[in-house]
């Protein structure tokens, strides 16, 4: 593509460039909650207790909070109203014993798989219900220990430990399992290590169809136009296959048509629940598709529309660009640019930890680039670093080049000079040159699609 600079955009000050972004995150995500709130599949909780289960997805019953006196009967209220259940999502600080087992026995006898996200935790009796999964996979926390009572009665707490004995032998739980907690003391808490989990076999797959394999998380993110990923409206696709070529090359792993071999697990832990948003960030390349769309909420519905095939977009939030596409729908997260007009969302799984921040280099072609600009001496190499390049390709090969902090492009002879060092800027028509910084990129927000 031409990087020709959009000399108005240059007058826009990067503070009024965050407002905006910040703006159309904010509406973001009220549209999508306005619309995901009506949406038939998402059409509302029912609550049990501390169970409760998506209208939209009655296959998966969530457990939050505290077992009580009543959860063995919220929960089997809970399966009774749900009809379709095939996996419970722990997340409890445990409870009263004899509830968890009855509970447990009703996991174990449905034969449903059980879960602990990452970041979150099943402690106590909890655990009981974790080891009566058929299917049953720990990303967060298991603790077990002793269990405790107010009162001296020694033969009920005889009984109460030979019910768990045997309930927990039904459910094959190793020895080790067993003895870990029967030695730790009410008033500590054992957590097993990833090396225990591994160990003693707490992940399992019971399911025929399912794989062996641990859940694997999702799958990172340039914005010069448009297709194959970009921010403005012109494109330079000679060294870019098209979407359509992309998505030929690297199709969906896990189509419609082959969700039902997934185990409930695994479907739970690739379905979409947040999006983490970010400002000034391209994802440049994997496009499936490109639209034009009124806003960015729009934008990131597109994307969530496409059953799981599309993992992140990129949306062009420069005004002033009126036509051509704006919304750009990704296979895969691609490679990460800076762009100041670039709002980009990545779409996080249940079984993926919130993002953190990452640096890189960048030359932002809103920001960084200047037009008939020469910058003399520092060259790297007394050849050209690339000839018969476009603007594209010696921006990000200076990127990518360690020894590279700025570049010039001679238009006339397709020339690309990267520079080890910065001289003095002089006027000199038919260049442009670029001036490589370092940014560092966090998510601006991160919204939930529940």
């Amino acid at each position: 593509m031409q990087l020709e600079l959009d000399r108005c955009s240059l007058n826009i000050e990067s503070t009024n460039l965050a407002e905006v972004s910040i703006r159309l995150i904010r509406a973001m995500a009220f549209s999508l909650a306005v619309v995901l709130g009506y949406h038939p599949a998402l059409a509302g909780t029912k609550k049990f207790g501390p169970f409760s289960f998506d209208e939209g997805d009655p296959s998966v019953i969530i457990l939050k909070g505290e077992i009580d006196l009543y959860s063995a009967l919220n929960f089997r209220r809970a399966l009774h109203a749900s009809q379709k259940a095939r996996l419970l999502v722990l997340d409890s600080i445990g409870g009263a014993v004899q509830m968890a087992l009855l509970i447990a026995d009703d996991v174990h006898e449905k034969r449903l798989s059980t879960f602990i996200p990452a970041g979150k935790g099943c402690y106590s009796a909890c655990a009981f219900i974790f080891l009566a999964g058929v299917d049953r996979q720990v990303d967060g926390e298991l603790g077990v220990h002793q269990i405790s009572s107010e009162s001296n009665d020694l033969v009920s707490a005889q009984l109460s430990i030979s019910d768990i004995i045997d309930m927990l032998a039904r459910f094959d739980t190793p020895a080790e399992v067993m003895t870990t907690m029967f030695k730790t003391p009410p008033s500590q808490m054992h957590v097993f290590s990833s090396e225990e989990i591994g160990r003693y076999k707490l992940n399992r797959k019971g399911s025929a169809s399912a794989s062996t394999e641990p859940v694997p998380s999702n799958p990172t993110v340039t914005l010069e136009g448009a297709p194959p990923s970009t921010a403005n409206s012109n494109s330079d696709t000679a060294s870019e296959p098209s979407g359509q070529q992309r998505a030929a090359a690297n199709p969906a792993p896990a189509g419609l048509g082959q969700s039902e071999k997934l185990s409930a697990i695994e479907e739970f832990a690739r379905k979409p629940t947040r999006i983490a948003v970010y400002t000034g960030l391209d994802l440049f390349g994997d496009d499936l598709a490109t639209k034009r769309t009124i806003d960015l909420a729009e934008c990131a519905r597109s994307c969530l529309e496409m059953n799981g095939t599309c993992k992140a977009f990129t949306f062009n939030a420069n005004p002033k660009i009126v036509r051509g596409p704006n919304c750009f729908l990704k296979a895969d997260e691609g490679r990460a640019d800076g762009n100041a007009v670039a709002i980009s969302g990545k779409f996080l799984a249940s079984a993926d930890p919130d993002p953190t921040s990452f640096s890189m280099g960048t030359i932002d072609p809103k920001k960084a680039l200047f037009e008939d600009v020469d910058l003399p001496g520092g060259d790297i190499g007394v050849r050209p670093s690339i000839s018969n390049a476009t603007p594209l390709q010696c921006r990000l090969a200076c990127i990518d080049n360690d020894r590279c902090v700025a570049f010039t492009y001679i238009k006339k002879k397709r020339e690309c000079w990267m520079k080890g060092a910065v001289g003095t800027p002089l006027f000199k028509s038919g260049m442009i040159s670029g001036v490589k910084t370092f940014q560092t990129f966090a998510p601006a927000r991160i919204i939930g699609l529940d």
